[in-house]
């Protein structure tokens, strides 16, 4: 019966996955291309505007604040190492943004949260875009976790980070009708092997 029940299904699930393909990604992908048409189309025009980015020392963070510069935008840039965070700033303020200023602080900590939003309230008199950006992540096997105290750091950084900033920077982003920005992963939807929390992070982010 196993080996019949086996012999059905290595049939069944392929014809159903390859009817699937046929029949929904034409249209899926036809779908997407609309949509990025669309977006290319109604791109904000952000000179002058005020974005605060965690995590911007380094990988996206560092990218979208260049990004940002080039289009004129005013810039708070928040992360916890020193060094490479001057260099970003510098930079971006080479590729065109009028004011960029640097904020050391660890979005894992509440504290942080609220000061690095007032730092950037009170240099530049408002808020535009929040962009939740900081993220880590180590790879491991979840048996092997004998010690709790790093995936709780994860969590604490890559979700509570998240929210103790739109917590505290809600107030001013609706006074200026902005917007907050989430950088997630394909991990939402495809996880990765060796990295449970990193995965349980992109999922509670989406």
């Amino acid at each position: 019966m196993k080996n019949l029940n086996h012999n059905v299904l290595n049939v069944v699930v392929p014809l159903l996955t390859l009817t699937g393909l046929v029949f929904f990604l034409p249209p899926f992908l036809i779908y997407k291309f609309l949509c990025f048409v669309y977006r290319s189309k109604s791109i904000e025009n952000v000179a002058g505007k005020v974005i605060l980015i965690t995590g911007a020392s380094s990988g996206i963070g560092e990218h979208l604040a260049y990004e940002y510069g080039r289009r004129g935008a005013r810039l708070a840039l928040a992360a916890r190492r020193e060094d490479r965070l001057f260099e970003v700033v510098d930079k971006a303020r080479r590729l065109g943004s009028p004011d960029a200023i640097m904020i050391l602080a660890d979005v894992s900590k509440l504290e942080d949260c609220n000061r690095l939003v007032n730092d950037t309230v009170n240099h530049f008199g408002q808020l535009n875009h929040l962009v939740n950006n900081a993220g880590v992540t180590q790879a491991g096997l979840f048996e092997d976790c004998n010690e709790f105290s790093t995936p709780k750091s994860i969590m604490d950084i890559n979700f509570w980070g998240s929210v103790y900033c739109t917590k505290f920077a809600i107030p001013y982003l609706r006074k200026s009708k902005g917007k907050i920005v989430v950088i997630s992963s394909s991990a939402t939807w495809f996880s990765t092997p060796r990295l449970s929390f990193y995965n349980v992070r992109n999922g509670s982010r989406t």
